[in-house]
């Protein structure tokens, strides 16, 4: 008997990324033009740097809030009354050790063993994932993919609920399609969850990408008190923080001994010196995320202008996020096709068969680079689709 399998089946069967695949592959080739992951190319600007060095130096390395920092929650409290136009007092907020940790203390705190959340797919991967491992069941509803554009059936989502249905994960803007719920999609969405008497988790990481102006349309401006939705978010995208591991989680009042507890008996907390960066994150980095909007707005134009011109490219430029979502003639396997086109032009894209169903298909890029970097990137990327 493989000592492998005296282990937790929930463990065994946790996925490999098929991501992390394709990225194992071809790390650190020469002349890589890396798109697979979704991470901009900058690191974390001198500001939350110098503001956690700071903290270190002055010895903030101690046990200290579960819930975070009382500076880092007031800082969230005003940034989503810059941003979001509602007033949240620092109860509502809760710091967890990345955006992936968030979901996973919601997945905790909304689920037990056997219950089900509906999400919709393709989706990244981790979601899926997290349930499974915690012993829930994840029950995919496929977007649906027409003229190079995503939309949400609405029937689709309520046909998939069951009896043993305890919440809902939305992603908006999503990772990969960049599709991007409108505010009476997410009315609707909301008046399913009140129906049924579910729970939402709203996964708004991208909201501040969003290429139609100012951010993206959020539960926020549709909910009501007493609705049940829990709000996961991440430092990463908008600050280049990904390799600091710091997230958030938005939820009532109400909850926050559950939650709190739930920090309690996985990390602990997160160290006071990461906080003290993601409150200059939140304090001072407003242009800073301006300025990788516009960024990303460049880049993506730059790509897929270039590749939607080769007439080969059934993909429309997305609404938000950070990732063209590309289905080009020909492709039937996309772990396959990642493979092969890392080999023959250097461009690193993640396979659409790692983000579940309805992915099969296609190809992810994440654009927020150089737009210089871009621009090459999609010259060998056409040149590619062209040479087929």
């Amino acid at each position: 008997m493989s000592i492998v399998n005296s282990l937790s089946p929930r463990a065994i069967t946790a996925p490999e990324s098929g991501i992390v695949e394709v990225v194992n592959y071809a790390r650190g080739r020469e002349g890589l033009l890396p798109l697979w992951v979704g991470e901009g190319d900058l690191p974390t600007p001198d500001f939350i740097s110098k503001a956690a060095m700071d903290a270190l130096a002055a010895g903030e390395t101690f046990y200290t809030w579960q819930r975070g920092i009382p500076e880092l929650r007031q800082a969230l409290s005003d940034y989503y009354a810059r941003h979001f136009g509602v007033t949240l007092s620092p109860e509502h907020f809760y710091v967890t050790g990345s955006g992936m940790q968030a979901i996973q203390i919601a997945v905790q705190a909304m689920t037990s063993p056997g219950d089900e959340i509906v999400y919709l797919t393709p989706a990244w991967p981790n979601i899926a994932a997290a349930l499974e491992i915690a012993g829930a069941r994840s029950v995919g509803v496929e977007l649906q993919f027409e003229g190079g554009t995503w939309a949400v059936d609405l029937d689709r989502i309520e046909a998939a609920i069951t009896p043993k249905t305890k919440g809902l994960f939305v992603n908006t803007p999503s990772n990969p399609t960049g599709w991007t719920a409108t505010k009476q999609d997410l009315k609707q969405i909301l008046e399913i969850a009140r129906k049924h008497g579910l729970w939402i988790m709203a996964d708004e990481i991208y909201a501040r990408y969003f290429y139609a102006g100012g951010r993206a349309p959020s539960f926020f401006d549709v909910m009501e008190p007493g609705d049940k939705i829990f709000f996961v978010n991440s430092f990463s995208k908008n600050w280049s923080m990904t390799g600091w591991r710091v997230g958030w989680i938005v939820g009532p009042p109400e909850t926050g001994q559950v939650l709190e507890n739930l920090i309690q008996y996985s990390t602990s907390g997160v160290a006071q010196f990461m906080q003290k960066g993601a409150v200059a994150a939140l304090d001072h980095g407003d242009d800073f995320v301006a300025a990788n909007v516009r960024k990303a707005t460049e880049a993506r134009d730059i790509l897929c202008d270039a590749l939607i011109a080769t007439n080969r490219v059934e993909t429309l430029k997305p609404d938000g996020a950070l990732y063209a979502f590309l289905k080009i003639d020909g492709v039937t396997d996309s772990r396959k096709a990642a493979l092969d086109i890392v080999d023959k032009t250097g461009v690193g894209l993640a396979p659409g068969a790692a983000f579940g169903a309805g992915g099969e298909l296609f190809l992810r890029a994440c654009f927020l680079r150089d737009p210089a970097q871009v621009r090459i990137a999609a010259e060998r990327l056409c040149d590619y689709i062209m040479s087929r």
